[in-house]
């Protein structure tokens, strides 16, 4: 058939919001709870209408009490039913899950709920890897809220547009180093890099790369700049960032380990150092998520010393919560920071006596 004698086509495509909601469960001690009571997560929103995930740890029904039931829910003042696709997972199975969009259509009325009776059984979730040492686990709820179905002309397509490469051009050009006048000696490892693209994402850097004493010193052979008070492994994650906007491998986790909440930390003072703010907001909120009793006096430090009200916060809110106050000052970072914030630790006690 000659592109004349085509006929027009159209196609029917819906209009959709997508978003999805984190459940953190302390499994151990929810087991008390009889069968058909239910823990609720916050309200959250999605397409302007406010959600919650209802999780029961013994079962919704006597039938369903050796499982574990979790249920998404419409909050009832919805003015209408909502149409929408839904997954509920282990939060470290949502990467491997298909499309949401590849889920059931299904409706949901004002105050009703979808979701699985026996979403898994007690004993094998005991019995799995995906309670932390901490007791907690969590799971995952993406919400695809589909607003309305549009018609729109269907025109064949003569050119596909592949995703954007810069991402990986840029990571390629900070790997090989082509082009580089300017590099880091840090810790004794070198790592070669641009002025412009570091300056362009670094006002810090950028004072530092542009200034009147590196340009009145010229620099035909390209500089070296010495670092000394910084790990290798996290000044290359900040660059990796400056580059790609990429996060290390070991904060890309649902579930941070030890090595990534350490690098979370450093990287949250080296961002802060070099004024990348988005990078240290994206530490600061890993970190608000991976609050532990060992680790909480540190935070606490870590957030006072470079402005970070939100883990400030999550810090004394976690603090609250029954018995952890008492075991975080048994551990020996809680008497450092006793012994050399003084202030930080008034603020500790002001803050935690006025929920009493």
């Amino acid at each position: 058939m000659s592109p004349s004698s085509q006929q027009p086509a159209s196609a029917i495509k819906a209009a959709t919001t997508s978003g999805y909601h984190r459940l953190r469960i302390d499994y151990y001690r929810s087991l008390g709870s009889p069968t058909g009571w239910a823990l609720s997560s916050r309200d959250f929103v999605v397409g302007g209408r406010q959600w919650r995930i209802s999780y029961y740890p013994n079962g919704n029904r006597p039938e369903n009490a050796e499982f574990i039931s979790v249920f998404l829910c419409l909050d009832s003042s919805s003015p209408k039913p909502a149409m929408l696709q839904v997954t509920i997972t282990f939060d470290d199975e949502a990467k491997k899950q298909s499309q949401l969009r590849k889920a059931p259509v299904i409706t949901i009325a004002p105050g009703a709920c979808w979701g699985y009776h026996r979403f898994v059984k007690r004993d094998d979730l005991a019995r799995s890897k995906r309670i932390r040492p901490d007791g907690f686990f969590t799971i995952r709820c993406d919400v695809s809220l589909i607003d309305h179905f549009t018609a729109q002309e269907d025109e064949p397509v003569f050119v596909s547009v592949p995703p954007s490469e810069l991402r990986r051009d840029l990571g390629g050009l900070l790997d090989t180093g082509s082009g580089g006048d300017v590099v880091f000696q840090v810790g004794g490892e070198a790592f070669t890099a641009h002025r412009c693209l570091l300056a362009a994402r670094s006002p810090v850097l950028a004072a530092a790369l542009y200034g009147p004493m590196m340009e009145g010193g010229g620099l035909q052979g390209g500089v070296a700049i010495k670092i000394d008070d910084m790990d290798p492994l996290v000044f290359k994650a900040l660059l990796r960032y400056a580059y790609t906007d990429s996060l290390p491998p070991q904060m890309q986790q649902g579930e941070l380990e030890e090595e990534g909440r350490a690098m979370a930390q450093h990287l949250l003072a080296a961002a802060d150092r070099y004024g990348m703010e988005r990078l240290r907001l994206l530490c600061e909120a890993q970190l608000c998520k991976h609050i532990e009793v060992a680790s909480v006096a540190s935070i606490l430090i870590l957030a006072d010393q470079h402005g970070c009200s939100g883990l400030k916060n999550a810090c004394f809110e976690f603090l609250k919560s029954p018995g952890k106050f008492a075991a975080a000052m048994a551990t020996q970072e809680y008497d450092y920071l006793k012994t050399n914030h003084c202030a930080l630790a008034d603020e500790v006690v002001k803050v935690l006596a006025s929920q009493l």
